[in-house]
């Protein structure tokens, strides 16, 4: 159920992309305490996108799941922070992450809720 979304004005590679999803969606399993089977994410590269006024590198992560905590809000924040700054050189001060903790009853998987 934890869903991750980003978005960055960085182009990423073909060759570069199972690496990165992979990446993301670990991070995603571990952060949460989620099983990783539950986990998706997507990557979107080459947008365009302004951030305090120009384009240099940035980011936007939509990041959900059941269950979200503060706590695991800030550690997933510092954690993929790190790991856009390592994989596609991002700083941390151009990276908007928006954080949704979604009721069980409104999260459908499966012809059905996790409700």
């Amino acid at each position: 159920m934890p869903y991750l979304k980003l978005s960055t004005t960085e182009s990423i590679l073909d060759e570069q992309s199972p690496q990165l999803l992979d990446q993301l969606s670990k991070l995603m399993a571990q952060q949460t305490g989620k099983p990783e089977r539950y986990v998706m994410v997507q990557v979107e590269g080459g947008k365009a996108m302004l951030f305090a006024g120009n384009n240099q590198p940035l980011a936007y992560v939509e990041c959900k799941s059941i269950g979200l905590t503060t706590a695991q809000a800030k550690a997933i924040s510092s954690s993929l922070c790190r790991l856009l700054n390592d994989t596609l050189q991002i700083p941390s001060d151009r990276v908007y992450i928006e954080f949704s903790n979604c009721p069980a009853e409104y999260w459908g998987w499966n012809g059905s809720t996790f409700g």
